[in-house]
């Protein structure tokens, strides 16, 4: 029972982090710049929504595409490791800038560009194909729904106060939250690596 815990509280402690909320919240208060409130709420519980369904299907179809492509999880684990060492590097070193187009209502900006790729991008793909292979049996892969599931709902709560944590951190204050996201996020991908690596040779 205590091993259950402990890997609901992992994924669900690491996906946290992983989806950069921080970051994401910066992006999404730049993009929806000018909005109200109420739409502001509104748009942060699509994409909750936009969220949790694509980490869903990432999720249960990863061994169909292990399967499909003929790749071992550890090679998987070096690359997806890459992608979101690079990802660490990006969130460390730049400045979320705003898009070209502020949201206006009328728009429809859910998935693309909040969803996919700015809170789901290639790294955390990689990532979520990594975990459903880990997880075999049933009892695990249902811990790590939920897990995945609360994830995104600590997600949407940032996201749906973010006018209030604006306000209350401050824009500068934000974008180092988001730098100090990127740190934990090469630990992490550190280890993915060194996870395959070493499983590869022994």
């Amino acid at each position: 029972m205590e091993n259950r815990f402990g890997l609901f509280v992992a994924i669900w402690l690491k996906f946290s982090f992983l989806f950069t909320p921080f970051f994401a919240l910066t992006m999404f208060l730049s993009l929806t710049k000018g909005s109200s409130e109420t739409e502001r709420r509104k748009l942060s519980v699509r994409v909750s929504v936009a969220v949790a369904v694509l980490c869903i299907v990432v999720f249960f179809f990863g061994n169909v595409v292990f399967n499909l492509f003929g790749i071992t999880l550890d090679s998987f684990r070096v690359g997806a490791g890459i992608l979101l060492f690079l990802s660490a590097i990006q969130l460390v070193q730049s400045k979320p800038s705003p898009g070209d187009t502020a949201y206006t209502g009328d728009d429809d900006i859910t998935v693309v560009p909040l969803a996919m790729p700015i809170v789901i991008g290639p790294a955390i793909i990689g990532t979520l194909l990594v975990l459903g292979a880990e997880l075999p049996d049933p009892v695990s892969k249902g811990i790590g729904i939920i897990a995945l599931m609360l994830a995104t709902v600590t997600l949407g709560i940032i996201l749906f106060l973010g006018a209030s944590i604006e306000r209350l951190v401050g824009r500068k204050n934000l974008t180092i939250l988001s730098k100090m996201t990127g740190l934990i996020l090469a630990a992490l991908a550190a280890q993915m690596i060194m996870t395959g690596i070493r499983n590869f040779f022994s």
